[in-house]
C-alpha cells in the first residue's frame, strides 16, 4: 500500500472512531459498542466485570419527534429578503441563496434537502452540507453529508476543517476521494447545544433521553415476549369433583361446540357443579402501560414536542384549534428550530442578518389548511390599515386589484380628541359680483342669473316703446 493510501486509511479510521464518543449531561460520556452504549468511565474489560451495554436501539417515539420537526420545517418555503430604506422589504431573486432555495443540487428538491438536514440535526445534533462553487466563487450546489460519520477538526493554526463522509453521490463525483480536510468556508454546519469541551460539536436531545429510550424499548420487548408466550383464556371452568382426563376432554369439546363456530354467543348450561369464572386483567399490565406512557412523555418533553402532536395527550385538555396548537409549538421548540436553521444558512451565505438582509422560512404555510382563520386575519389586517388590499391578495396568490396598493381605513375611525374638540366649520363662500346684463354668463354658476337678466331687459324695452 502506498503512503497516500495509508494516510487516507488512517484519516478514515480517525474520523470513524472519533465520532463514537458522546458527552452526556453531568460530565459523563457514552461510547458506542456492539450491543448498545457504555459509560466512558467503565473499565475496558467491562464484560468480564458484569457490565452489560445499555441497549438503546431505535425508538418509535424518538422517530416521531424527529419527524415532527423535519417534516414541518420542510413545509416552510424559504425566501431571501432585503430591507428597503422605507422600512419595507423586497424579495431577492438573483442571489446564490435564492437559487439554492429552488434547487439545492441535481438530485434533491428543497423539501428533500430541509427534511434530511433537520433529521440529521435532531438525530445526531449536527448537520453538514458540502458546497460546490461556480466560476464566480458563488455557492452553486449543497450536498448533505452523513452527520454521524462527519467530524470538525481544529488545525494547529486555529483554522477549522471538516472530515466529511456518507454521501455516495459526492464520492462518485470526486472519484472516490476521502474528504478528510475540507475548509470551513465550504461546509454548511448547523449544530444544536455544543459540548463544553468542543464548541464545534453539537449534541442531540436524544442524549438526555437515552435512558428513557432504553427503558421504553425494554418495556416493549418484555411485553412482546410475554404476549407471545403467555396463555390467557377469557375464563375457566372449575368444579370440586375429580375428573378423569377423558372427562375433561369431553367437557372441553362440549363447551367448544356451544361457544364456537356457528354457536358463538350461545348459552351453555353447566351441570355437575361446574362453575364459570372470568379472568381479570393483571395489574402488572396496567403498571407496564403507565411506565411506557411516562417514558414516552419524558422523551417528548426533551424534544419539546407537544404531546397532542404525538397523540400522547391522554387526560389533557385539547387545544382549541390547530392554529392554537401550532402557535404553542412555534413559541417553543419549532420556533427555535426554524430560526436556528435560518441564521446558520444566512451566515454561511454571508447575509447581514435581521433586519437588513436575511433568510426567512415562511411558517404561514403551516396555516394553509386553516382557511377560515387565515382569511379572517387578512380581512382584519386590511380593515385596520395594516395591509393594503393587494398585499393581502398577494398572500393568497391572487392578482392585483386596480387602485389596491394603498392601505385603507374606514371613515368613522377618528382620533379620541374628536369629541372634546370638534372640527372647525368650513369657511363661508366668497360673495360673487352682481351679474352684468350685457355679458352672458361663462359658467354654470351664473346660469340662473342669466335668465333673470334677459327678462328684465325685455321689460325695459317694452316700457320705452
Amino acid at each position: 500500500m502506498q503512503l497516500p493510501a495509508l494516510v487516507r486509511a488512517a484519516s478514515a479510521l480517525t474520523r470513524i472512531f472519533g465520532t463514537r464518543q458522546r458527552q452526556l449531561p453531568g460530565g459523563g460520556h457514552w461510547l458506542s459498542v456492539t450491543g448498545g452504549v457504555t459509560g466512558a468511565d467503565w473499565p475496558w474489560n467491562f464484560w468480564q466485570l458484569g457490565y452489560n451495554p445499555v441497549d438503546v436501539g431505535r425508538s418509535a417515539i424518538v422517530t416521531a419527534c424527529v419527524a415532527a420537526y423535519a417534516q414541518t420545517v420542510a413545509m416552510c418555503p424559504g425566501t431571501h429578503w432585503r430591507t428597503l430604506p422605507n422600512n419595507g422589504r423586497e424579495r431577492v431573486v438573483n442571489s446564490a441563496l435564492s437559487r439554492i432555495l429552488k434547487k439545492p443540487n441535481s438530485y434533491q428538491s428543497i423539501s428533500d434537502f430541509l427534511l434530511n438536514l433537520t433529521t440529521g440535526l435532531y438525530t445526531d445534533g449536527n448537520a453538514y452540507a458540502l458546497a460546490y462553487r461556480n466560476a464566480r466563487f458563488e455557492v452553486s450546489e449543497l450536498h448533505l453529508m452523513n452527520s454521524a460519520q462527519s467530524l470538525p477538526r481544529i488545525a494547529s493554526t486555529g483554522d477549522i476543517f471538516y472530515g466529511l463522509a456518507g454521501n455516495p453521490v459526492v464520492q462518485a463525483q470526486l472519484g472516490g476521494e476521502l474528504l478528510a480536510a475540507v475548509p470551513a468556508r465550504d461546509v454548511l454546519h448547523i449544530k444544536l447545544n455544543t459540548m463544553p469541551q468542543n464548541p464545534l460539536r453539537g449534541e442531540a436531545p436524544l442524549t438526555a433521553a437515552m435512558l428513557d429510550v432504553a427503558a421504553s424499548n425494554t418495556i416493549v420487548s418484555q411485553a412482546l415476549a410475554y404476549s407471545k408466550n403467555q396463555g390467557r383464556p377469557s375464563g375457566i371452568l372449575s368444579t370440586e369433583m375429580n375428573l378423569t382426563e377423558a372427562q375433561v376432554r369431553e367437557l372441553r369439546e362440549r363447551w367448544n361446540q356451544q361457544t364456537q363456530g356457528v354457536n358463538v354467543g350461545g348459552t351453555p348450561i353447566l351441570t355437575s357443579g361446574l362453575k364459570w369464572e372470568s379472568t381479570v386483567e393483571n395489574s402488572r399490565d396496567a403498571q407496564l402501560a403507565e411506565l411506557l406512557q411516562l417514558s414516552d412523555q419524558r422523551i417528548a418533553t426533551v424534544y419539546r414536542v407537544p404531546l397532542a402532536l404525538l397523540s400522547l395527550a391522554t387526560g389533557q385538555a385539547p387545544q382549541a384549534s390547530t392554529e392554537g396548537l401550532i402557535s404553542y409549538w412555534i413559541s417553543g421548540g419549532l420556533g427555535f428550530a426554524v430560526n436556528h436553521i435560518e441564521e446558520a444558512i444566512g451566515r454561511f451565505f454571508g447575509l447581514d442578518g435581521m433586519p437588513d438582509e436575511y433568510l426567512e422560512l415562511d411558517m404561514d404555510a403551516l396555516m394553509r389548511p386553516n382557511f377560515r382563520d387565515r382569511i379572517e386575519g387578512l380581512a382584519r389586517a386590511v380593515q385596520g390599515g395594516i395591509f393594503s388590499p393587494n398585499e393581502a391578495r398577494a398572500r393568497e396568490d391572487l392578482p392585483e386589484a386596480e387602485d389596491g396598493d394603498e392601505p385603507r381605513v374606514q371613515q368613522q375611525v377618528v382620533p379620541l380628541s374628536f369629541g372634546a374638540k370638534p372640527p372647525e366649520p368650513p369657511p363661508a363662500p366668497t360673495p360673487t359680483a352682481p351679474p352684468n346684463d350685457n355679458q352672458p354668463p361663462t359658467d354654470t354658476a351664473n346660469a340662473a342669473g342669466f335668465g333673470t337678466s334677459v327678462r328684465r331687459a325685455a321689460q325695459r324695452h317694452r316700457l320705452r316703446r
